[in-house]
């Protein structure tokens, strides 16, 4: 498939800027692949499709607060440091992406914070927006972290044309957000209310949690009109021997599998076997899923609307079928459905 048929027109009033009141309140699509059939209802809603012992996949990446404003020694330009991710404990080694990047050089200093509490230095170009910063901190490394995280604020895509507010410390993280090292949240996991799931365990369905680090790459702008051609940014991932039982078992018993979200499904399938049955895993995924793909453990998804040419709209496509799922798109923008980390919802049902 080409790039060009992940083209539609996204009016900026459509990209939702804030989250719906409550987490389970959103509006949710619901698609059936088998009948095509499409119906509209409220997230909470999502219970009715599944029964005792289905199974959901969440993934339970925790964000840091990865977006810092400092000011480069001499000048005092304010530059926008994003932490991708740490490099070294001991010499307090970060993967940083800088803005603007032409004024940042190797040796230049960057000081963040009242009375410039946190001192960086510039040691290493590693692309034209990316620089390797050391951190200049003397304390314990636990200190550091906390310093350093309460000079951030959370890294909201900028799609989302606003300021970060205080709120969006809490919302833009899921309820189950467990281990630390995402830049972005899975969105589709934001809907997930602590009522909701407690009404889910009550009707019996069953938990897994796989951990895939969701990074920038998920809204790098693809530059290849094929899209074999397109690299997707390696993501750091994690499937624990206990989410394989809970999986594995649905599976080997027909039930339900939903993957909540992109991210969750490109880990399932990197972590898939030959037989078919999740493995554990520990290690990096390149993945990239787009029409056609043969799916193998999962045979629902929640996913949020996503923007065009993205690489999550294209893995939604390949599972609910490219032209049920630009169809539904078509019918979400003629409604009242919002796009983005803060949209809508959409459930696919493929069995």
């Amino acid at each position: 498939m080409k790039l060009s048929q992940f083209k539609f027109k996204l009016p900026e009033n459509k990209i939702a800027l804030y989250p719906a009141r409550y987490r389970d309140e959103c509006k949710l699509m619901v698609i059936h692949k088998s009948t095509g059939e499409i119906e509209h209802k409220t997230f909470k809603d999502i219970i009715n499709y599944f029964d005792d012992k289905d199974v959901f996949v969440f993934n339970d990446t925790k964000v840091f607060p990865a977006r810092l404003y400092g000011n480069k020694e001499k000048t005092g330009a304010r530059i926008e440091v994003f932490l991708l991710r740490e490099l070294n404990e001991q010499f307090r080694l970060w993967d940083v992406l800088v803005d603007p990047a032409r004024k940042i050089r190797i040796g230049n200093k960057l000081y963040f914070g009242e009375n410039d509490s946190m001192v960086a230095e510039v040691i290493d170009n590693t692309t034209s927006r990316g620089r390797t910063l050391r951190f200049l901190y003397d304390g314990p490394h636990d200190e550091f972290k906390k310093a350093l995280y309460e000079l951030g604020e959370p890294p909201l895509p900028t799609f989302i044309k606003r300021n970060v507010e205080e709120e969006d410390a809490e919302r833009f993280q899921t309820i189950f957000a467990k281990n630390e090292g995402a830049v972005t949240a899975p969105t589709a996991g934001l809907h997930f209310s602590r009522e909701l799931m407690k009404r889910m365990e009550i009707k019996g369905i069953n938990f897994a949690y796989v951990t895939l680090h969701a990074g920038l790459g998920n809204f790098r702008e693809i530059d290849v009109e094929d899209l074999t051609k397109h690299k997707m940014d390696s993501e750091q991932m994690f499937v624990t021997k206990e989410a394989c039982h809970v999986v594995n078992e649905a599976k080997d018993h027909d039930r339900n599998i939903c993957a909540v979200g992109t991210t969750v499904m490109r880990a399932l399938e990197t972590a898939v076997g030959a037989d078919q049955r999740l493995k554990e895993y520990e290690g990096w995924t390149n993945k990239f899923i787009f029409p056609p793909y043969p799916f193998s453990l999962a045979n629902s998804m929640v996913s949020n609307f996503q923007l065009p040419y993205s690489t999550l709209l294209m893995l939604t496509c390949a599972f609910g079928g490219y032209e049920l799922v630009m169809n539904a798109y078509e019918e979400a923008l003629k409604g009242d459905y919002m796009f983005g980390t803060y949209g809508d919802a959409m459930l696919i049902l493929n069995k």
